[in-house]
């Protein structure tokens, strides 16, 4: 089995290490933002001015509860605050099926849209929604996962870097309250390989974690890149690894809440939850509640709303026919294929025990009443 695992990670690095490499996220440019190299082609979108017909598509209902609850709403939220009397088509039933999302893409097109905001299912399969709307002469703003292509017009997000450093310091400022004797071992139960932010968020907590996997503090048993962000796959990968290490796991990495559901199921099965350090991100109601039982230690929290807010504003700009500049402030994100895309890219937040009061809490993205079932009054400064 562990040959298998080595097996694994070798292939999955080999396939996402032209990715990594192309794309060292941000530069910022002083004088102007980089746009496309040559203009859209057609006439039809206008490149967005006076548009008043907005597309939107997002990934998929099943990995996380965010697409739904949060940015669905809010998404559509900004995008009529910016256009008046705004047509909005919306799409979120691709379910993993980057042919699917293209052909509503297709729909969209015909049916007149002139902006689309996609949040792509694979980010390299999307290039055909980019091409497809370039054609017609009609701007795409990749939302929160990068498509890569050197023609897609804007990418609004959050620092996938960022998130993957902070939940790798929040091991290298723990792991030694999980050491019981010799080598902390951890693995990591990264995100879908075909989603640009896996490898980010990835690659952000090795930056952070090499030196002590180099220096022998830490031992990294496994990395595996989790197709779809399946929250039972993630469950069946954290139960093999803990048979395969005989439970001798210290640290879970885990790239989000879902997967970390996943993977507390596992450790509960094996009788280790609150005995191993688990983290996740998108600080959804079940991880929130998973951290004031101590099955869970930290989530990131990405301010969903800013980032459609950020959508709405740049919708705006394209429907004004204003200079973005002062949205992307030079910002630009590499694309494998030599691309480098106008960006909009908020920060993201640590949550632990210590501040969930002062950062969800606060900012109404989960309630009290979401997370405070079954937990005792006064937990963490919250219930």
């Amino acid at each position: 089995m562990k040959k298998a695992y080595h097996q694994n990670w070798l292939q999955i690095l080999c396939c996402g290490v032209l990715i990594l490499s192309a794309i060292l996220l941000t530069s910022c440019e002083s004088g102007t933002t980089t746009n496309n190299p040559s203009p859209a082609t057609g006439n039809g979108g206008n490149g967005g001015k006076g548009c008043t017909k907005v597309g939107i598509l997002l990934p998929e209902t099943v990995s996380s509860v965010r697409w739904e609850t949060k940015d669905h709403p809010l998404l559509v939220q900004a995008i009529k605050a910016a256009i008046p009397n705004v047509q909005i088509d919306y799409n979120n039933d691709a379910q993993g099926d980057s042919n699917l999302q293209l052909t509503q893409a297709q729909d969209d097109l015909a049916k007149g849209d002139c902006i689309l905001v996609v949040g792509a299912h694979d980010g390299v399969a999307a290039a055909d929604i980019v091409a497809t709307a370039r054609a017609r002469n009609v701007p795409v703003i990749a939302y929160d996962r990068l498509i890569q292509s050197k023609d897609l017009n804007y990418y609004v997000s959050f620092d996938g870097i960022k998130v993957g450093q902070l939940q790798g310091q929040y091991i290298a400022d723990h792991y030694q309250e999980y050491q019981k004797e010799g080598v902390v071992h951890i693995t990591m139960i990264s995100g879908s390989q075909t989603d640009t932010n896996a490898l980010l968020f990835s690659m952000g907590a090795h930056s952070v974690l090499d030196p002590l996997f180099a220096n022998g503090n830490l031992k990294n048993i496994l990395e595996t890149f989790t197709p779809n962000w399946d929250n039972n796959t993630a469950q069946a990968e954290m139960a093999a690894i803990l048979a395969d290490q005989q439970n001798n796991i210290q640290i879970a990495y885990v790239a989000n809440d879902g997967m970390a559901q996943g993977t507390i199921s596992a450790l509960k099965a094996a009788h280790l939850n609150g005995k191993v350090l688990v983290t996740g991100q998108d600080a959804t109601v079940a991880g929130i509640h998973s951290i004031l039982t101590g099955e869970q230690n930290m989530t990131v929290y990405k301010p969903i709303a800013k980032e459609a807010q950020s959508v709405g504003d740049l919708v705006k700009a394209l429907y004004n026919g204003s200079d973005i500049k002062a949205l992307t402030h030079g910002v630009t994100t590499s694309t494998y294929d030599g691309g480098n895309i106008p960006s909009i890219l908020d920060a993201p937040v640590a949550v632990d025990r210590n501040n969930i009061a002062s950062t969800v809490i606060a900012d109404n993205f989960i309630s009290k009443n979401d997370v405070c079932t079954d937990i005792p009054p006064g937990t963490a400064g919250v219930c």
